[in-house]
C-alpha cells in the first residue's frame, strides 16, 4: 500500500486526535491537523498533503464547504468530507463541490481507510487522463504542422500515393480528383498516414488519435483499416506486421 501525507480539518478535538491515530496505525503520515479553515490554506502550501479530510461544519457553520471550494480551484488536491450530516441542504451544496468521498462520523478506521485508497486511485485515474489529454493535444497539433510542411505551395493539398490527395482544410481524401467517401474515423486514421508518408503509424497512435472514446483496440484499427480497403481504389495501405500501418513515401 502506498502511503500519503494526510491533512485533517477538524474542529472537534477528540474527532482530530481519533482520526489522526487510526491514520497513523495505517500507515498515513499526519502532516498537519487544523480546527479551522482560516488556518488551512497556509497549512496546505506549508506541508503539501497528498489529501485533506474536511469537516462540511466547521464552526457549526458551512465553513467545510468553503474550504474545499478552495482546495479544488487553488490546489487540485483531492479532498474527503468528515460529516454528521444529514441535512438535504447542506449535502446538496456540498455535492457541488465534487468531494472524492465522504466518511460518517463516528467513522470506522476500516471505512476510513478503503475510502481515502479509493480518493486517490480516482484521483491519479482523473490526473493520468488530463496529462494523456495534453499529450494528444501536443501530438494533434505536431500533425497540423507536418500535413502544412507536406501540402503543395498553392493548395491546401497533400499528394500521396499515385492520384491521391488529401485536402487538409476538410480532412477528405480524393482519387484521381474524385472525393472518397470516408466516415470520420476512416478520414482521421488517412490523415495520420498522411502527415507520416513512409513511416508505421503504430497501433497505440491510431487508437490515441483517431479513437476519442475509450475501449479501441488493436482489433478496432485493424478493422478500420480493412474497411478502407474496400473503399480505397487501389491498396495503398501497407501493413508493417505486429506493428501498424504505413503508406509509401
Amino acid at each position: 500500500m502506498e502511503s500519503y501525507k494526510v491533512m485533517i480539518v477538524e474542529d472537534d478535538p477528540v474527532t482530530a486526535m481519533n482520526l489522526q491515530i487510526a491514520l497513523e496505525n495505517q500507515g498515513y503520515e499526519v502532516a498537519a491537523t487544523v480546527d479551522s479553515s482560516i488556518q488551512a490554506p497556509n497549512k496546505i502550501k506549508v506541508y503539501e498533503p497528498d489529501i485533506v479530510l474536511v469537516d462540511i461544519s466547521l464552526q457549526e457553520d458551512a465553513d467545510g464547504i468553503e474550504l474545499a471550494k478552495y482546495i479544488r480551484e487553488k490546489h487540485a488536491l483531492p479532498f474527503i468530507y468528515l460529516t454528521a450530516h444529514s441535512d438535504a441542504n447542506i449535502i446538496d451544496e456540498a455535492k457541488q463541490t465534487e468531494p472524492y468521498g465522504y466518511i460518517v462520523k463516528p467513522f470506522d478506521p476500516e471505512s476510513l481507510h478503503a475510502t481515502i485508497q479509493m480518493a486517490m486511485y480516482k484521483y491519479h485515474v482523473e490526473k493520468e487522463r488530463e496529462e494523456n489529454m495534453e499529450g494528444l493535444k501536443n501530438d494533434k497539433l505536431n500533425l497540423e504542422k507536418l500535413l502544412y510542411n507536406k501540402k503543395l505551395s498553392d493548395k491546401p493539398i497533400v499528394p500521396f500515393g499515385d492520384d491521391y490527395y488529401l485536402d487538409i482544410s476538410v480532412c477528405e481524401t480524393f482519387y484521381q480528383g474524385k472525393k472518397i467517401k470516408l466516415t470520420k474515423k476512416e478520414n482521421a486514421f488517412m490523415r495520420l498516414l498522411v502527415a507520416q508518408l513512409g513511416l508505421v503509424v503504430s497501433f497505440d497512435q491510431a487508437i490515441n488519435y483517431v479513437w476519442e472514446e475509450k475501449g479501441a483496440t488493436e482489433n478496432s484499427v485493424r478493422t478500420l483499416v480493412w474497411r478502407l480497403r474496400n473503399k480505397l481504389p487501389t491498396d495503398i495501405i501497407q501493413n508493417a506486421s505486429g506493428i501498424g500501418y504505413y503508406i509509401e513515401d
